[in-house]
């Protein structure tokens, strides 16, 4: 039987070493997809968030002035807002309608009033959200915030330049890539000062917000 040549044998292990660096590039695409997911799902979209994935978002919307609940006017607004989660804690509820997880976000908002004057309003709001393990791309989610503002809104509702905010609401997170999604919320906006200065009555708006978060 006829021996393989040197040669015959490093053209063979060129030809292998080819084809392997070939396909490196392919495997480490993968790799990188395949860990990018997993830092932030547990499983599947949808199948609840792993510890520490973080999450950034924008969104823009309006405000409708409710004239109730010791306001005397109804304060119209447009906003904006920016803000940073990360997930706390492991998976809750698990085998229950519950199943999900606890979020803690800090909301930078911003915006004017355009009814029934011109003023302008920002804010600081540290929040909890519980987002809904549903195992699909739809997760709908509640949350609740306490934060600063300071705003030119003033008589006769509002008192001073700072104020106090409290928000709540519910709103839900469509996955239309494994880790971007976009937002759609309602919240309830309260501003006052907790009797700091007077008059006192507070700000009362129903928020609807659209945006997108990018969970990393």
């Amino acid at each position: 039987m006829r021996k393989p040549s040197c040669l015959s044998v490093w053209a063979a292990f060129a030809i292998l070493l080819r084809g392997a660096k070939a396909q490196e590039p392919v495997a480490i695409a993968q790799t990188v997809v395949v860990s990018r997911t997993n830092c932030i799902w547990l499983g599947g979209v949808g199948e609840g968030f792993q510890r520490g994935a973080q999450s950034f978002a924008a969104e823009f919307g309006a405000a409708a002035g409710l004239a109730a609940f010791g306001s005397e006017q109804a304060h119209d607004l447009a906003l904006a807002s920016v803000s940073y989660g990360r997930i706390l804690g492991p998976l809750h509820g698990e085998d229950h309608w519950f199943r999900g997880n606890l979020e803690a976000r800090l909301e930078l908002f911003g915006g004017a009033q355009f009814s029934p004057s011109r003023a302008w309003l920002v804010g600081l709001t540290p929040h909890l959200r519980y987002i809904f393990a549903t195992g699909t791309r739809w997760t709908p989610f509640v949350d609740g915030g306490f934060g600063v503002s300071a705003t030119s809104i003033s008589l006769p509702d509002l008192g001073s330049i700072f104020e106090f905010n409290v928000q709540g609401g519910g709103g839900v997170h469509w996955f239309f890539r494994d880790d971007l999604a976009l937002t759609l919320e309602a919240r309830y906006l309260h501003m006052s000062c907790a009797g700091i200065s007077h008059p006192n009555h507070g700000l009362n708006s129903l928020m609807g917000m659209l945006g997108l978060t990018w969970f990393f």
